[in-house]
């Protein structure tokens, strides 16, 4: 199968910090190509994969001042322009990839991987490619349409998760971006009450510097309260291997929860708000509490003893790991270049060889502000 992968340029692919839609992308991407299939990935520059690598810009734009929209859409457009050359694209950038879906004989994928609401939802009256969400709690929050495939839970590459059947330290972890929605702010307040160390650790994006500035940073102390920073992988890993549990006092309809599945990964019990997906991710007493307000939070963390690590490990790799995502994809694939074919709207040209020292190429030179990695 000739698959055109598009991921958001907001971080390479995979991630070197925060970046779970990214993450999703990589791991779909190299699946798909050790498997096979013909992945043509188009993302920023410095991104890692076997497949080939078409550049929308020449680093990640997360701090660049760069022009996110246009690069972006110029991305989604030099896509469109081999559209011909896919039996399907896979777009992860939602409005600009849905943009292009009914302009070209390729059918188009989206995944929803965010928040969609106000206007978003003029964009599924006009849009003229299949779409699917990352959990059914994004789902019941759509209008009903026909070209949505359904739910795909999202999922992580669960052996490369060290696990820890215990004992752990005496911290609690946030790990997540920091912001009003992920409920730092109340992660603080949870390990205030009980007096046990809380780890913040996570970016903060520049509209979210004056929440951090205001109601984080003035109860940071080094002692009771640690800001991390954002983490990489290795040091995610390490975090979420050392920790008591992982809080995720939520206070948005989280349309999935990447970080809680790592911690299951890990072994480590996840407290977390019943907001979004959270009751799909977490099984309620087994990998860790699903709960009603902070009160009831407090009184989770003094019984997270009682979970089992290998209850946690056994749903992250049973439920969300990258096998069963990607024979999820597979599926929805062959389904929609079916239909695709019996519209007469499949018709597509055999891809032009390629030599191999022209695997990446690149529609925009570097500027003097590209973020090294």
């Amino acid at each position: 199968m000739r698959i055109g992968m598009v991921s958001p340029l907001e971080m390479r692919v995979p991630p070197v910090g925060y970046g779970g839609t990214e993450l999703i992308v990589s791991l779909l991407t190299e699946e798909l190509t050790h498997r096979g299939h013909e992945v043509t990935l188009f993302a920023s520059g410095d991104s890692v994969t076997d497949a080939e690598l078409v550049s929308g810009s020449p680093t990640f734009l997360r701090g660049s001042s760069r022009n996110k929209a246009v690069l972006t859409m110029l991305n989604v457009v030099s896509c469109a322009e081999r559209a011909a050359e896919f039996d399907i694209i896979h777009n992860h950038t939602a409005l600009e990839g849905m943009s292009i879906a009914g302009l070209i004989p390729t059918p188009v994928l989206t995944t929803l991987h965010g928040d969609m609401n106000g206007d978003w939802e003029l964009l599924f009256h006009r849009y003229g490619g299949w779409f699917n969400t990352i959990s059914y709690s994004a789902l019941s929050l759509l209008p009903e349409n026909s070209r949505c495939v359904g739910v795909i839970h999202n999922a992580i590459d669960c052996s490369a998760y060290p696990f820890n059947p215990g004992p752990r330290e005496d911290f609690l972890l946030y790990l997540s971006r920091i912001s009003v929605e992920k409920g730092a702010h109340l992660a603080i307040e949870v390990a205030r009450d009980l007096g046990v160390k809380l780890v913040i650790a996570g970016n903060v994006d520049d509209p979210d510097r004056d929440f951090f500035e205001s109601e984080i940073s003035p109860h940071v102390d080094g002692e009771l309260i640690e800001y991390f920073g954002e983490a990489d992988f290795q040091a995610k890993c390490d975090l979420l291997f050392r920790a008591h549990c992982l809080l995720a006092p939520i206070t948005w309809q989280e349309p999935f929860g990447l970080f809680m599945v790592e911690a299951m990964a890990c072994g480590t019990p996840v407290v977390a708000m019943r907001l979004g997906a959270v009751p799909e991710v977490i099984e309620d007493r087994v990998t860790g509490f699903v709960v009603d307000s902070l009160d009831e939070m407090k009184t989770a963390v003094t019984h997270c003893h009682s979970i089992r690590p290998e209850d946690c490990r056994a749903r992250a790799k049973t439920l969300f790991d990258v096998p069963r995502m990607v024979d999820d994809y597979l599926k929805v694939y062959e389904q929609i270049i079916e239909e695709s074919d019996q519209s007469g709207k499949g018709r597509r040209i055999p891809r032009q060889s390629k030599s191999p020292d022209t695997k990446i190429t690149s529609l925009i030179e570097p500027s003097d502000d590209a973020i090294p990695v």
